[in-house]
């Protein structure tokens, strides 16, 4: 990874953001890290650096993790959002999902495997704990239950399903390409459609849409 990313770590236990911030400075994918106690804080750093992803606490004092992520996300659209809390209630879970979050992981995450799951998020992937997936699962099967959209709802191609499906599951670009034998360039050609069908900004709308309204079945 050549290129450098600027991250903002929102946390209000002061040990947990420097020990974040130490093992986010010695990869060599990061630039500057920036830090923030508290929305409000957020907000501020948000305002005043280029920042290409947020790790956000969700037990924040005042305006909470949930709502700051939503209004991050509202702001920025193309800033990348990784939760990382020890909440896993339900409503918080798909509050976040909705907002566009790219991963949703605990704070036991062992420190090289949340600097891994980070470069993964910056290359396009998603990524979301077991205990969340089962929710997105459930949400999934509730909707499928309620109704249903028409295949042709989006006029989504069999190939543009097919690139849908995998963009779902969190595959980058270069591996959709690989896994469904094509160029790369004609990946990104089909994501590019994909986003103005659904009428969304990024992958992770489109993810998410795609499992909430079963458009893949």
């Amino acid at each position: 990874m050549g290129k450098k990313y600027n991250i903002l770590i929102v946390e209000d236990h002061a040990l947990t953001r420097f020990a974040l911030k130490t093992s986010l400075r010695d990869a060599d994918f990061v630039d500057s890290v920036y830090e923030a106690s508290c929305a409000q804080e957020a907000y501020e750093q948000l305002a005043s650096n280029d920042v290409h992803l947020v790790i956000m606490d969700l037990g924040l004092p005042g305006i909470n993790g949930v709502c700051a992520t939503q209004e991050i996300k509202k702001m920025y659209k193309k800033i990348k959002v990784v939760v990382l809390t020890s909440h896993n209630e339900e409503d918080e879970v798909l509050k976040c999902l909705d907002a566009g979050i790219s991963a949703y992981c605990s704070k036991d995450i062992k420190p090289d495997k949340l600097i891994e799951l980070i470069k993964d998020i910056l290359n396009g992937n998603l990524w979301f704990d077991s205990t969340v997936s089962q929710y997105v699962l459930n949400t999934k099967r509730r909707i499928h239950a309620a109704k249903s959209k028409p295949d042709d709802e989006y006029n989504l191609t069999l190939k543009e399903k097919k690139v849908l499906s995998l963009l779902a599951d969190g595959n980058s670009n270069q591996q959709i390409a690989k896994k469904l034998n094509i160029s790369v360039n004609t990946a990104k050609v089909h994501v590019c459609n994909i986003l103005q069908k659904l009428s969304v900004d990024d992958r992770t709308q489109a993810a998410i849409k795609a499992i909430k309204e079963n458009i893949l079945g």
